[in-house]
């Protein structure tokens, strides 16, 4: 009787395993699959034996320049007039409203927890990793990256953790520079326009009003999730463009339709991980909004 019971508990558990071999098989066919393979093997080469932690660094910090410092200006552009049109139309309206307590909390919510770190990755992306995909698929065509593996030299680790790391860690430093703009420069731009139009808008506003008013809405979860959104964009973004890179056929006219690919992507994967992410929030937003109404 126990032998029997032994027998159907191991063709119970044999299907099981089946299921779950036949899932992670298609899974891992896909591309999605493939690029969670590419993370998880680039963060496993910074644990190889033939690691040089004097090349690794230098890597990095290029990688790290290259994807935040040179983007800098544009970004800084980009944020400041951002982030005096939110100022704008946040105090128009909720003046109007008659919600001037709520003023600081749509701050937060726009430019600090889900605009500011979207647009900054989406620069990020239609920047660094187009740039990304053009030169590491550059290298595949020219047979580069086959001659590195001939050297002894792991391409994973030589192109694709460099890129992984120092793209997230410019990614989290952006993002806070974004939000850091939108909110200062974009008080500056605001003032500025209300001096030169005679506050035609109507608008009373000071900076000990408006830096109050982002302070006492801040969370403990919007620190957490400043750092955490930005780093798991820039994953995204770096894996998915050296996987578009490493896997251009041996054809010149492909890497313009790779680089293309690298950046719509790059742009549904950040709106996917940004809704998993916001989950957090969603309590929190069905609270205010009661509260509101």
């Amino acid at each position: 009787m126990e032998n029997a019971e032994e027998r159907i508990g191991a063709s119970r558990l044999t299907l099981v395993g089946k299921i779950f071999h036949h899932l992670g098989m298609f899974f891992m066919t896909r591309t999605l699959g493939q690029q969670v393979c590419l993370f998880f093997r680039a963060i496993a080469s910074i644990f190889s034996k033939t690691r040089s932690f004097k090349t690794d660094s230098r890597n990095i910090i290029l990688q790290t320049f290259f994807t935040g410092v040179e983007i800098f200006p544009i970004l800084f552009i980009v944020a400041t007039l951002f982030g005096a049109v939110v100022i704008v139309e946040v105090m128009t309206l909720m003046g109007k409203m008659g919600f001037d307590d709520v003023v600081g909390n749509l701050m937060v919510v726009v430019i600090i927890r889900e605009l500011g770190p979207i647009l900054t990755a989406f620069l990020i992306a239609g920047r660094s990793g187009s740039s990304l995909t053009t030169y590491v698929g550059s290298m595949v065509i020219n047979s580069e990256v086959d001659a590195l593996a001939t050297m002894g030299v792991d391409p994973i680790r030589y192109l694709v953790m460099p890129g992984l790391i120092g793209g997230s860690i410019a990614t989290l430093i952006m993002t806070i520079f974004f939000s850091g703009s939108a909110i200062g420069a974009g008080f500056l731009i605001t003032k500025a326009a209300i001096f030169l139009t005679g506050n035609a808008l109507n608008l009373q506003l000071t900076w000990d009003y408006l830096s109050n008013e982002i302070l006492k809405a801040l969370t403990t979860m919007d620190f957490v999730l400043i750092v955490i959104k930005p780093l798991v964009f820039g994953c995204i973004i770096t894996t998915n463009a050296c996987y578009q890179a490493l896997n251009i056929a041996h054809d010149v006219r492909q890497v313009p339709k790779a680089t293309s690919r690298s950046v719509i992507k790059s742009f549904l994967y950040i709106v996917c991980a940004d809704v998993v992410l916001s989950l957090f929030y969603f309590f929190d937003y069905f609270n205010e909004l009661s509260r509101i109404i």
